[in-house]
């Protein structure tokens, strides 16, 4: 007869990538009491979220991409507070808004749901009002209907019939900001799934939450003094060659875990799943998982660092404002850096699905800048491309599922799930791998 009352068998669980889907995984492992190997092939942690340093200022940490929260993270602002960040001073809470350098645009006020986007689309500021009770009119249907649709439905024809207006300053604009792909080839269901999350799941879900510091100390960077404090291992320039089966285990380089968790882009877990030692009775189904994994599109977010030099403060209103994506004006946000870490003169302009070339946009965004904000004279500081930010979210896509086989997990935002590539999904696809092994 067992022993009732017998120590849990200690699991040793290697995590391949130190984002924040692999901080999430370490740290859903150690707190269960196993034994957390992080094994990461950059020399920082983050991943997509991380700090960087400006090479003309290396006292001032920028970061490989201009990032939004939401209140509705909850699993990500709980995790944060676990490594000893507040979020209360780390993020600068605001309710969402829209709002253009002219004034115009959405701002929610501070209310429960759903009378904070009733209140907040009545008193938009540059809307017709046949324009608001069109949009009441198409949110209601929504939620008549569940905030589902179709799964081949683009958000472009959820909208259809929507004033152009209403296109251009606030669905066009939220859409490749939820899910970085443009609203004619992104999927409906997706982003009405979104919608649903965070206007309706609980006041203050859609706040937007600004970070006030660079990315890496936000969660990654805590994160990982914490496991190394506690005596897990995160190791940074260790790019993992191979796995194999090991019995009921795996070998990741030839060293024997009790499972495996895949913590890095698609195309990394891909290279590494088709390239498994393993019994061929796992073979096919490895070798569709990778497949799939690897005929994910990717699109591309663009940060260009710009400022105006000898400024004393901030050069914007709000913190962040949007702005009119046209031709050759390519920025749809701008943030102002002043007004979240104290950086004064400098902006952010974020670019979403962006393709093209890097000279190209920076001239592009100065003048957007100087035409859109009257700030002429602006220089850049830094331009970062991820040329992989997030998959394309299009309608009825085929996403790898978490789990590949036994003791073998894939998280990452990219994974299969309902949500489009964000901080919060990569934080989930984490910690659910990490309690199917453990």
């Amino acid at each position: 007869m067992a022993n009732a009352t017998a120590k849990p068998v200690r699991r040793r669980i290697a995590i391949v990538g130190a984002g924040w889907a692999g901080m999430a995984a370490a740290l859903a492992v150690a707190q269960a009491g196993h034994e957390a190997i992080v094994l990461e092939a950059a020399h920082a942690v983050g991943g997509r979220a991380r700090a960087l340093f400006d090479p003309k200022n290396l006292d001032r940490p920028l970061d490989n991409g201009q990032h939004i929260l939401i209140g509705a993270y909850s699993d990500s602002l709980r995790l944060m507070r676990l490594v000893g960040v507040a979020p209360e001073s780390a993020l600068l809470r605001l309710p969402l808004a829209l709002r253009f350098a002219d004034g115009s645009g959405l701002q929610l006020p501070d209310l429960p749901p759903p009378w904070d986007a009733l209140a907040g689309i009545a008193t938009a500021r540059g809307w017709l009002w046949r324009d608001k009770w069109a949009l009441l009119r198409l949110a209601a249907a929504w939620q008549r209907d569940g905030f589902a649709c179709a799964p081949d439905a683009t958000v472009a024809q959820l909208c259809a019939g929507l004033p152009q207006q209403l296109w251009e300053d606030f669905i066009a604009p939220l859409c490749v900001s939820a899910l970085n792909t443009p609203g004619h080839e992104a999927s409906g269901a997706v982003f009405l799934r979104v919608l649903h999350d965070s206007l309706l799941g609980g006041r203050g879900g859609s706040h937007l939450l600004l970070p006030r510091t660079d990315l890496g100390a936000l969660l990654p960077e805590p994160a990982a003094q914490w496991l190394r404090a506690r005596g897990h291992a995160v190791h940074l320039g260790r790019r993992v060659q191979s796995l194999a089966r090991d019995g009921t285990g795996w070998r990741v380089d030839g060293e024997p875990f009790d499972a495996v968790l895949l913590a890095t882009g698609s195309a990394e877990a891909a290279r590494l799943v088709a390239g498994a030692a393993t019994p061929a009775a796992e073979r096919t189904g490895l070798q569709a998982w990778a497949a799939t994994a690897q005929a994910l599109r990717f699109g591309a977010i663009a940060t260009v660092y710009a400022e105006q030099p000898g400024a004393h403060g901030a050069l914007l209103p709000l913190p962040m404002l949007a702005l009119r994506h046209r031709g050759g004006r390519p920025a749809q946000f701008v943030f102002d850096r002043a007004r979240l870490d104290g950086t004064a003169g400098l902006l952010a302009f974020v670019v979403s699905a962006f393709e093209g070339e890097r000279a190209r946009l920076e001239r592009e965004v100065l003048a957007q800048a100087a035409e859109d904000l009257r700030l002429p004279g602006l220089r850049v500081v830094q331009t970062v491309v991820e040329k992989r930010a997030t998959f394309a979210c299009t309608p009825a896509l085929a996403r790898p599922p978490r789990a590949i086989a036994p003791g073998l997990q894939a998280c990452g935002d990219y994974v299969a799930g309902p949500y489009p590539a964000t901080l919060e999904g990569a934080v989930l696809h984490g910690m659910a791998a990490a309690q199917n092994v453990i």
